[in-house]
């Protein structure tokens, strides 16, 4: 199992990314964010929907300096398939790892062994590679990219204020706290 503040697990696959198929790693984002966006497959009911809102806020990630890799057990062919026919996946414009071996699914505990999918989760990695934050959720239940958004805010915000925590609901400029301490001011 991977856990919070750990490292996340190494790869190097295919991703369809600017209509071509290309290796990418993990190793090849260190020093950004990255969000791991795993989805059971493509050509689906909820997935598109997700995938969609993804690529619609993927200039505010970028803004955030993190880059969005989606991820699924379809090969690059399928990806690039689904995107030159569906409007909503021609907007993405992040990668779309393909892992039809398993190998990334398995590393990070998303894969429904009897299925061959994976279930619908998210990671949250910080520029030193190390996990932030992570969520799973029943493949029949869709993500809300606006908290996935908040999440990364508020991950950010723990890194560069030390020693500052994010209460509940927390948004940028809202008060944080500091354990041991009262509410801390707006930055």
């Amino acid at each position: 199992m991977v856990n919070i503040n750990e490292k996340a697990p190494e790869f190097t696959e295919d991703a369809y990314i600017n209509n071509d198929v290309k290796k990418i790693s993990l190793a090849d984002y260190k020093g950004k964010w990255v969000v791991l966006f795993f989805y059971p497959a493509d050509f689906t009911f909820v997935c598109p929907t997700e995938l969609g809102e993804l690529a619609d806020n993927y200039e505010e990630f970028k803004k955030l300096g993190a880059e969005v890799i989606s991820v699924s057990t379809d090969t690059a062919f399928v990806h690039k398939a689904w995107h030159d026919n569906s409007e909503t996946i021609k907007k993405i414009r992040f990668p779309m790892l393909a892992d039809p071996t398993r190998r990334v699914c398995k590393a990070y505990w998303t894969l429904i062994e009897d299925e061959g999918l994976s279930l619908r989760a998210t990671y949250v990695i910080d520029p030193k590679g190390d996990i932030k934050a992570f969520e799973f959720y029943d493949n029949s239940i869709g993500r809300n990219i606006k908290e996935l958004l908040r999440k990364l805010q508020a991950a950010q915000f723990v890194e560069k204020h030390g020693g500052q925590v994010c209460p509940v609901n927390w948004e940028p400029g809202e008060k944080t706290l500091k354990p041991g301490l009262d509410l801390v001011g707006k930055i």
